[in-house]
């Protein structure tokens, strides 16, 4: 039986999905982080199929989203798209090591998935925390400088008056560089790592995904198993069946029943 368990950790609300007969044990664990405008509850399918596996799975709302919600327009939530991918990075660790002092994830076999701005975030994660041990990217990328101006330049292309000085933009760029994986690939140091994207995606550019993926494949030249890249003919801005199917492939593959963790 899987139970579904509403968790508050500092200001973070969260959903804990688990077998029931294994909530109380060290359990392989992963954390799966939403898309922009969407919410914790709607990854539950990917929830399900991964603690039937054996996972700790844990959900949990980004800043500004579900019941974290402060009622802003999109447009004004799109001004604080790389404030929450930030903030959020920082909330990852926080939650792993709720979890961790509870005893009930296995250190070594720590993991991490997100959808589009959950796989942005999944990307610049991977530079920050040595401790993620395999990881799936679903629509993100991890050029966060270059896709920042684009995404500044396309709000300004909408006519909208971004409320951000030049030194303020400047100062996020800077940031945004720190956490940017193109500028330090070699943080990866060979984890597993998955993207899947659709090459018909008009949100987040499915070149910028497979321009990574290009850059790194010698990185992996030696360890190609824990690489792969998943192309989408026609699913658009939209994971798939098969994406959710092959994440949870990835994961007991490289989490569940690698013994050289």
């Amino acid at each position: 039986m899987i139970i579904i368990e509403k968790v508050l950790v500092e200001e973070i609300p969260l959903l804990h999905i688990v077998k029931k007969e294994h909530y109380d044990q060290t359990l392989p664990y992963i954390q799966f982080i939403h898309g922009f405008t969407s919410a914790k509850e709607h990854n539950l399918h990917f929830a399900y199929n991964l603690a039937e596996k054996g996972f700790r799975v844990v959900l949990p709302d980004c800043l500004y989203h579900g019941e974290r919600d402060k009622g802003y327009r999109k447009m004004d939530l799109n001004v604080k798209f790389w404030d929450i991918v930030v903030r959020t990075i920082d909330e990852i660790e926080i939650i792993k090591d709720y979890f961790e002092d509870k005893q009930m994830l296995d250190p070594e076999r720590i993991g991490l998935v997100g959808t589009s701005m959950g796989g942005i975030t999944t990307l610049g994660a991977l530079r920050k925390y040595s401790w993620i041990h395999a990881a799936v990217s679903l629509m993100g990328m991890p050029y966060y400088g270059k896709f920042a101006q684009y995404t500044i330049d396309e709000v300004k292309r909408s006519g909208y008056t971004l409320p951000l000085t030049e030194k303020e933009i400047a100062d996020l760029l800077y940031k945004l560089e720190q956490l940017d994986l193109s500028k330090e690939p070699e943080k990866l140091k060979h984890r597993p790592l998955m993207f899947w994207h659709s090459k018909q995606d008009k949100v987040v550019p499915y070149e910028y995904s497979r321009q990574f993926y290009e850059e790194i494949k010698k990185m992996y030249k030696n360890d190609s198993e824990k690489l792969s890249y998943i192309s989408d003919e026609k699913s658009g801005h939209k994971v798939s069946r098969e994406a959710m199917l092959k994440t949870v492939d990835w994961f007991e593959k490289h989490l569940l029943h690698n013994e050289n963790l």
